[in-house]
């Protein structure tokens, strides 16, 4: 996998594309036959690490037998032809160890990006040869031992850091993995174990306990829990019954389900993930767009200070072995690989991180924007709230407690298709609340509902029955439930009040905590409802929204969106098509509980639970990479401000000298740390 990181080409190839990525293995009938970037730099990384080996070995004779070495050791071992021993083996280290980067200078020669192996490649030729010429008579004193180990650190550098990018590399492909081979295909009333790759839609497998769903399906027949946390991050398992969906990849719990093929290949939950983290790991980004000007310029700067700095020691009589080994080290020092590698691995780690936690980036650059919103506009139905008609206050009247009136008034209310009964009757359900037997049931056309229940004569009625029936209640929280624009129902008991009950769409119970955290961050959080604004209001008071806009149809939400952005960068979050036009015209549009119908085209960011809490993880998440992104920008780039004249002997006469080799210390360390710093992203 080659986020844009310059990397040598071995045998097999390395290619320095700007926006090579992994690309997956599609399970389920669409398998990719040829080899992913990530093996692909498996093998690289082995050829990296092999070449290192030898090189290494061989670069000790090179330092035994050097004059430096031996001067600084207190010994003494010269024979003849040992210049000519110590030439041969320090070019087999230069045309094995130093390959790859030979390799690499050709390739980006010819694609006109001149960088970081175009320097490398200079600095060990430059040094090479002229060691070798003073072999073979040139007045002046050859390096070969700063040639071995500049080599070798070089290698060993390149080595540690596509450890580190090949982790990124996996983890995307990791997801492929969690699709298993295999499944249990019944046929003819017989189960038949069968390559995933087989199963058609219609077809029915059978998931035992413990095993990895096979496909996208509904379950038609059996119970039970499903972990779904490595694909949607929710982190307990859900309970799944017939006509409950259930992924690919996940893991079911302890009961045997038979489920219904819906999607294979391509149109799959989890290769629709992997498509968009693969896209969004692909599209443009303006950090990265900066970085690769900055590596340019780099690589400008880094020639023409080695050409200047050698000739200046020339001109100033220190030879040309010095004069070279000082513009070896500048050019070195000053390779952009650190800067190749900033950005692209911090979209790497971002993008599967987020995948993995549910968190959808389709479009790179709405997510590096979304660091910088300061409002959010939330849909309302289906949003912050459930969607559903559920119970949201219980008034006892009288003797009856709030479990006495749930309990009646679902027993009374139960096998009715309405929404106001079925939400009553969850309630029952929710609280464990068993029902009681009722006799003499009969409903009371457009009021309500009345039967015999423990020998009581009980009803559940609206507010009509009671001013048809001149009943009277004089309290006052029933006006304040009333002006929030709820359903109220009354219970009575022998046409007595004994309790009220009201209705509204329910309110998430992440929603407080979501918005919460997000205005913690200093951004305002707004709604925009076609509900009526006493509704509206109800729900912002609860949840602490800034502002809210009720009563907007669905085609005004584009045109709010536009006016809101008149003082803010806004984010849209919206769950239904009818948000679809607000969702383009935001800076940044969400879809937030696609579950596995992630292709949202009118969304930037998707997110496939309907938790709230998703956005301020996302908004979270853009603000950390892009801080990441500035931390390895500033690294890759900060060093060479005082390592170049360092390494150019501007402090000479203080005697600090940075050495080729530990040039190639400070330019290998600074990409294994922007590396690290990378992967550190939470």
């Amino acid at each position: 996998m080659d986020h844009g990181m310059h990397y040598p080409a071995t045998d097999k190839g390395a290619e320095s594309d700007h926006n090579k990525t992994i690309q997956p293995t599609h399970h389920g009938g669409d398998s990719s036959p040829h080899q992913t970037g990530a093996s692909a730099h498996v093998h690289d990384l082995e050829d990296f690490k092999k070449r290192f080996v030898i090189s290494t070995i061989i670069t000790i004779p090179i330092l035994f037998l050097s004059p430096v070495i031996q001067s600084f050791f207190g010994y003494q071992f010269d024979f003849p032809g040992s210049l000519y021993i110590t030439l041969v083996l320090a070019s087999i280290t230069y045309f094995y160890g130093g390959y790859p980067f030979l390799k690499g200078i050709f390739r980006e020669l010819r694609a006109h990006t001149p960088g970081m192996m175009t320097l490398i490649a200079v600095a060990i030729s430059v040094a090479y040869f002229y060691s070798a010429a003073v072999v073979f008579g040139l007045d002046g004193e050859g390096f070969f031992w700063e040639l071995a180990t500049l080599i070798d650190i070089m290698l060993l550098g390149h080595w540690i850091e596509m450890r580190s990018v090949l982790g990124a590399s996996r983890a995307l492909e990791e997801l492929v993995k969690i699709m298993p081979q295999e499944a249990h295909l019944l046929k003819d009333h017989d189960t038949i174990t069968v390559k995933v790759s087989e199963l058609q839609p219609g077809d029915r497998v059978l998931i035992k306990p413990g095993e990895k769903v096979p496909v996208d399906g509904v379950i038609v027949e059996g119970l039970s829990n499903v972990n779904e946390s490595l694909l949607t991050g929710e982190s307990k398992p859900v309970s799944k019954h017939p006509g409950d969906n259930v992924i690919g990849g996940s893991i079911n719990g302890e009961g045997s389900v038979t489920a219904e093929v819906k999607k294979t290949g391509k149109e799959t939950y989890l290769n629709q993930v992997i498509t968009l983290v693969r896209q969004a790991q692909e599209s443009k980004s303006r950090a990265q767009d900066l970085a690769n000007r900055a590596a340019l310029f780099l690589v400008i700067i880094a020639l023409g200070v080695g050409v200047i700095t050698f000739a200046g020691w020339i001109l100033l009589g220190q030879g040309t072995g010095f004069a070279i080994e000082r513009a070896a080290t500048v050019m070195v020092i000053a390779c952009p690989h650190a800067l190749g590698l900033a950005v692209p691995l911090v979209v790497a780690v971002s993008t599967t991180l987020a995948a993995k936690s549910g968190l959808l980036i389709r479009e790179r650059q709405a997510f590096e924007r979304a660091k910088d919103v300061q409002a959010i506009v939330f849909d309302k139905t289906g949003t912050l709230t459930e969607g559903v008609f559920g119970v949201t206050d219980i008034l006892p009247l009288g003797h009856f407690s709030e479990s006495e009136v749930v309990q009646m008034a679902a027993t009374l209310e139960t096998n009715s298709e309405h929404p106001i009964a079925q939400g009553i009757v969850k309630r029952a359900v929710d609280q464990h609340i068993s029902l009681l037997q009722k006799e003499n049931f009969h409903a009371i056309p457009g009021k309500g509902v009345e039967a015999i229940v423990a020998g009581r004569n009980v009803k559940v009625v609206s507010p009509g029955y009671l001013k048809e029936n001149h009943i009277e209640i004089s309290d006052l929280r029933i006006k304040t439930i009333t002006r929030q624009g709820k359903t109220v129902v009354f219970l009575l008991e022998d046409e007595q009040p004994v309790g009220v009950l009201a209705l509204a769409d329910i309110i998430r119970k992440e929603s407080k905590e979501a918005i919460f955290r997000l205005k913690s961050m200093g951004i305002r959080c707004m709604m925009l409802t076609g509900d009526n604004r006493f509704v509206a209001q109800w729900v912002a008071e609860e949840i602490g929204l800034d502002e809210y806009f009720a009563e907007v149809l669905p085609h005004e939400k584009s045109e709010k969106i536009r006016e809101i952005q008149k003082r803010y960068t806004v984010a849209m979050v919206g769950d239904g098509i009818n948000d679809a036009p607000a969702l383009v015209q935001a800076d940044v549009g969400i879809a937030i509980g696609a579950g596995t119908d992630v292709a949202v085209e009118s969304a930037d960011i998707v997110l496939v639970r309907s938790d709230p809490r998703d956005v301020a993880d996302i908004i979270g998440l853009s603000k950390r990479t892009y801080a990441k992104m500035a931390q390895n920008l500033v690294w890759a780039t900060g060093y060479n401000a005082f390592a170049i004249p360092l390494a150019a002997g501007v402090l000479i006469g203080y005697g600090i000298l940075l050495t080729p080799a530990m040039g190639a210390v400070l330019m290998s360390a600074s990409t294994v740390i922007v590396a690290i710093n990378a992967r550190l992203l939470k």
